[in-house]
């Protein structure tokens, strides 16, 4: 069974519930301690998930009056794991926050608040319940995202999300490409070519855990972590 590393967040239980009922054993990682590549060298795979808001001193704008940080410590700490996670080829899924974190740690930028910067924007914050739909998401045909949810998006490309955020990625980082957009064009999804495993989603995935909407994107990440496991 591979090992998924899972970085800590206020809210954790639905991270565990989607991730056991995919089949993995999960480690959560200690939030600010251990050496990134040591840690990476422990685990099969890492799930980065939602929280705070990244400093955006990190791509080099003065914080929006909107910026709610994180816990002290926890960008630098995350950028590192995902750098080597990165550098060793372990599978890494990112949630929220966590493709904000993965998407600046490799070199691109965030829109700080979407309302203030997006005239027309949807709504990408309903908070309660936690599964409430919030808008569709088009998935780009091209994409191992839509490769993975192919069967049960029926030969659309479309589907409908969860949202909580008010950040979102500006400018794609070197690597990466776009996987998905909402309609007012905010980018929901990345995704690195040429990977085992490299994607991010601004949409909490692991609410629908009970429901399975999204389970699919739960085992692509699981299977690509058993194989870093048995190489």
């Amino acid at each position: 069974m591979p090992i998924i590393g899972v970085v800590p967040s206020a809210r954790m239980c639905d991270y565990e519930a989607a991730m056991q009922r995919a089949g993995a054993e999960l480690h959560v990682l200690d939030p600010l301690h251990g050496d990134p590549a040591e840690v990476i060298h422990g685990i099969h795979g890492l799930l980065l998930t939602g929280g705070g808001d990244v400093d955006p001193t990190f791509f080099g704008e003065v914080p929006h009056e909107s910026f709610v940080p994180a816990e002290p410590g926890r960008d630098e700490h995350e950028m590192a794991l995902v750098t080597a996670a990165i550098d060793a080829g372990v599978p890494l899924f990112a949630i929220c926050r966590g493709l904000q974190v993965m998407n600046v740690a490799c070199g691109g930028s965030l829109v700080q608040d979407i309302p203030a910067s997006i005239p027309g924007a949807v709504t990408h914050q309903v908070a309660m319940p936690k599964s409430a739909i919030a808008h569709e998401v088009w998935i780009n045909r091209e994409s191992r995202l839509w490769t993975i949810l192919e069967e049960r998006l029926e030969g659309e490309d479309t589907c409908s999300v969860n949202s909580r955020h008010h950040q979102s990625v500006k400018t794609v980082a070197p690597g990466f490409v776009v996987a998905a957009t909402a309609p007012d064009g905010v980018i929901e999804a990345v995704e690195r070519p040429g990977t085992s495993f490299c994607m991010g989603v601004q949409w909490h995935p692991e609410n629908f855990w009970r429901t399975g909407e999204f389970r699919e994107l739960f085992e692509a990440f699981l299977r690509a972590a058993s194989e870093r496991r048995e190489s």
